[in-house]
């Protein structure tokens, strides 16, 4: 991804922060390990040149560490990069030889081991080739930021703080950023800026205390379930099926989530908390010993993924990866058959929409106080979450400036949907504060002074300004939002709400400019999209009277999976197919509402983005994602074809991507530009996305599928996409916008299609593919060459929708088709029949 292709300027500075601009050009990273280089690999990714260095290798290369480090980032999975490309922003080097190369770097990171006299040693070794204003911080997650820099003279201490990436930092979203007494604030705040804008960063203010905030907080929270799961008897796998989804924590759960961090690492972050706990003569109830089952897993190198074995391993003898995995025994230190618990609490709780209803179902209702033999789920959650919850209070006052901090810390460092202040609002904190006194628990002071001044939860709305309770003031303080960070929420709690259904709400977004907010479970696309955003943009409705231009997103972890794939299973098993084709007529009309809108329409799709998610983009003016975009055309993998007009639009782009390699006019030749062979390379490589259900890992890459173009800008702030997609709105109804016209182009015809299906025939002969795959591939490669017609016809956009139509009805009666939707809906993954 080019650097001019960031949508944030990487010198801009918001004057209204008060900070002295920090020009970052080029950053050196000082340790090329699993840390060191993933970050060194995110830096390129936003287009920052980098210097990683290393120890001197003692045989070979002299700097084979930081090579081999980038070496290993191209081909480590999950991806470092979001291009290979990337790589080579990258320049590495070592101690010893390439020092000279900090000179031109206006920000050097310490990233070596975990080692205050390692890292006091570099710091002196490098000053002699530091630029005078260059800012140095530390990665470190444990040691004191001051004491790293306690040799130091005042002038390098007064450019030395920390910025502590999580791993891999890519992916995790949070970057905490922590001062000392001696640091200047307005570098802090400036490199902290350019750390949200230009890397895409939740940053985080946090004092120099052991762990910070997040590694604090959740240390705790998963030595708590240890200990608890010790206490009432309950297996790896139980636990692991109560921390998840249900409560809103990622669905790897506890011990799944330990096996991928490794267990070393959190060893090493508990022991650092403690020695500091200790030197410094504190008690703190995050001091927790680890249980003896686990200190024997670390003699014994049951690390996790890492080592091949942990809290779960694999059994290399079963084929079968719904039967190969196995759970250790706590008691015995042996494996076993993963055990699937199922507990009644949680299966309720799981009908409730949101995390926030789920904690409610949970502790609001007998959680915690019926019989541990049957609601044990219960009983295990109310004692976990109140210890969070009174922990996190507890140590507010030490660790963060509000309880706000540590809610977006939890969220962005371990992807939990709820902080823990947000989760206790959830679940009611008058009532569990009774049902924690009724057991005789511990309530924080912090809690007990919020409930003494007379209100009932740590958040209040007031308009659109949200305030979070301090309690060393007693009362509610604004919580200041970064310039450009919005979500449809905002607006919500603004009064913006202009219309709205259970799957869809339209909202002003100021500037003119209004949102369409998908919002259905998993934003999958039913009647209320449909019906909503047809309506809205249609070029007679109030909206497009009212408003200059319009965006589509949405506040959820996924932009959209696609068409809802349940209603259209039960219409297809009732023979409804007279409703199936008015689905895909009214997923048609919404799709060419959103391209021939009279006001430039801006997808902005995150996350995952397929099938229907995917054909919403293509029609939009422009395309503003996440760098975060897995986005695909993948149909296909539910014996389908893109009906809502993405196969359309595929064909469109292979024509115009023919045109330019070619210099074709298909107007002034459309036989020769039908069968020319830059039209038919097009078309195989559309097709070939197409069939086989291709999906991308990032937005770059979604460009070398022709899924994005070079023109939509990508945005590595998630939080900041809503407004800069409202900017790119705005721009093109500056630039006077006007929607295209519907196209005639020359259909390649029966000879490409003959070629296609070729390429098929010769995949299944080689037993790559099914016979329901020939099927479907086929289908695709129909519409794609507007049919079997004479090579040059000219076909219109409309037939090629009608040829869409045609294929999905088709399909959508095929046994193996339904089979794969059943199965797909079932098992969250495709079906190869």
């Amino acid at each position: 991804m080019a650097t001019a292709e960031v949508q944030q300027d990487h010198r801009e500075i918001d004057p209204t922060q008060g900070t002295t601009p920090f020009l970052l050009g080029r950053a050196a990273v000082l340790g090329a390990g699993s840390m060191g280089s993933r970050i060194a690999a995110h830096l390129a990714n936003a287009g920052v040149s980098v210097v990683l260095l290393d120890v001197p290798g003692k045989e070979g290369a002299r700097s084979s560490a930081a090579s081999g480090a980038v070496t290993g980032l191209l081909k480590s999975k999950p991806a470092a990069f979001y291009e290979a490309a990337s790589a080579g922003r990258i320049t590495t080097g070592n101690f010893d030889d390439d020092l000279h190369r900090l000179k031109d770097c206006d920000w050097v990171i310490e990233a070596v081991t975990e080692n205050l006299a390692i890292k006091q040693a570099l710091l002196e070794k490098i000053v002699p080739y530091l630029r005078p204003d260059a800012v140095v911080t530390t990665n470190t997650s444990g040691l004191p930021i001051a004491s790293i820099a306690a040799k130091m003279n005042a002038g390098f201490r007064r450019r030395w703080f920390g910025v502590h990436f999580f791993n891999p930092p890519r992916y995790m979203r949070l970057v905490e950023v922590i001062s000392t007494a001696e640091s200047d604030p307005q570098l802090v705040a400036s490199l902290a800026q350019i750390i949200a804008r230009r890397l895409g960063k939740t940053v985080v203010t946090a004092r120099d205390t052991p762990s910070f905030i997040a590694n604090r907080i959740g240390t705790f929270a998963m030595l708590t379930a240890v200990r608890l799961m010790q206490e009432q008897g309950l297996t790896i796998e139980e636990v692991d099926a109560l921390t998840g989804s249900v409560i809103g924590w990622p669905r790897t759960g506890t011990f799944r989530l330990a096996d991928l961090v490794g267990l070393d690492v959190l060893a090493h972050v508990a022991g650092n908390f403690a020695e500091a706990k200790a030197a410094a003569g504190e008690q703190d109830a995050g001091v927790v010993d680890l249980p003896p089952f686990v200190v024997t897993m670390l003699e014994r190198g049951w690390l996790g993924d890492k080592a091949g074995q942990g809290f779960y391993k694999k059994d290399p003898s079963i084929a079968d990866p719904k039967k190969n995995r196995l759970a250790l025994d706590w008691h015995t230190l042996e494996y076993r058959a993963v055990d699937r618990p199922k507990f009644a609490a949680v299966d309720m709780a799981k009908n409730a929409e949101t995390a926030a209803e789920r904690l409610r179902l949970i502790v609001q209702g007998d959680a915690g106080q019926g019989n541990p033999e049957t609601d044990r789920a219960g009983v295990f959650l109310f004692a976990l979450l109140t210890a969070i919850w009174n922990y996190a209070a507890d140590v507010l006052p030490e660790i963060a400036d509000s309880a706000a901090e540590i809610d977006r810390a939890m969220r962005a460092g371990f992807n939990w949907e709820l902080g823990p202040f947000e989760m206790w609002d959830a679940a009611g904190l008058p009532q569990v504060i009774e049902k924690m006194r009724t057991k005789g628990l511990p309530v924080s002071p912090q809690a007990e002074a919020l409930l003494a001044s007379g209100n009932a939860s740590w958040y209040q709305d007031e308009g659109a300004t949200r305030l979070v309770f301090n309690p060393s003031k007693k009362s509610y303080t604004p919580i200041v939002v970064p310039d450009g960070v919005a979500s449809a929420a905002t607006f919500r709690r603004a009064g913006r709400l202009i219309r709205r259904n259970p799957g869809c709400s339209l909202l002003d977004i100021g500037e003119g400019i209004a949102l369409l907010e998908l919002h259905s479970k998993k934003n999958a696309i039913g009647g209320d999209i449909l019906s909503l955003v047809a309506q809205t943009l249609t070029p007679d409705s109030d909206a497009v009277r009212n408003f200059r231009g319009f965006v589509i997103s949405g506040d959820a972890s996924d932009f959209s999976v696609g068409a809802n794939l349940m209603q259209l299973l039960l219409s297809c098993q009732e023979g409804e197919w007279d409703e199936v084709e008015a689905m895909i007529r009214a997923f048609q009309r919404m799709t060419s509402a959103i391209k021939f809108c009279p006001r430039p329409v801006v997808v902005a799709p995150f996350g995952l983005t397929l099938g229907g998610g995917a054909e919403i983009a293509l029609h939009a003016s422009r395309r503003h994602p996440h760098a975060e975009l897995y986005m695909g055309l993948v149909e296909a993998g539910v014996g389908l074809v893109p009906a809502g007009g993405g196969t359309k639009e595929m064909a469109l782009h292979a024509a115009d991507a023919a045109r330019a390699a070619s210099g074709l006019d298909p107007a002034a030749a459309p036989l020769k530009f039908a069968i020319s062979g830059e039209l038919q390379a097009a078309l195989r490589q559309r097709f070939e996305t197409m069939a086989m259900a291709k999906v991308s890992t990032s937005a770059a890459e979604a460009r070398t599928l022709d899924l994005l173009t070079a023109t939509d800008p990508i945005s590595l702030s998630r939080e900041r996409l809503l407004l800069d997609a409202r900017e790119t709105a705005i721009s093109l109804a500056d630039a006077g916008y006007a929607p295209p016209q519907p196209r005639v182009l020359p259909a390649p015809g029966e000879s490409m299609l003959a070629t296609l299906k070729l390429g098929v025939y010769l995949m299944r002969q080689a037993e790559y593919i099914s016979d329901h795959d020939v099927t479907v591939a086929n289908h695709i490669a129909r519409i794609l060459c507007g049919g079997a017609v004479t090579p040059g016809a000219l076909i219109t956009e409309q037939q090629l929708l009608d040829l869409e139509r045609e294929a999905f009805l088709s399909l959508c009666g095929e046994r193996k088709t339904q089979e794969r939707i059943a199965y797909t809906l079932q098992n969250g993954k495709p079906l190869r029949n």
